[in-house]
């Protein structure tokens, strides 16, 4: 495999995991604790 291809295989693989990682924690579990500003200084 030519170094450029593992390059861009390994680019990709990271830009996808950062993108699961990032979905899983705005809706996953981990949102549970996760607080909206908006909400707690409403009127």
């Amino acid at each position: 495999m030519e170094p450029a291809i593992a390059l861009n295989i390994s680019i990709l693989v990271t830009i996808v995991g950062l993108t699961g990682y990032a979905v899983y924690t705005a809706f996953g579990p981990p949102a549970k604790e996760l607080d909206d500003p908006f909400e707690d200084h409403e009127d």
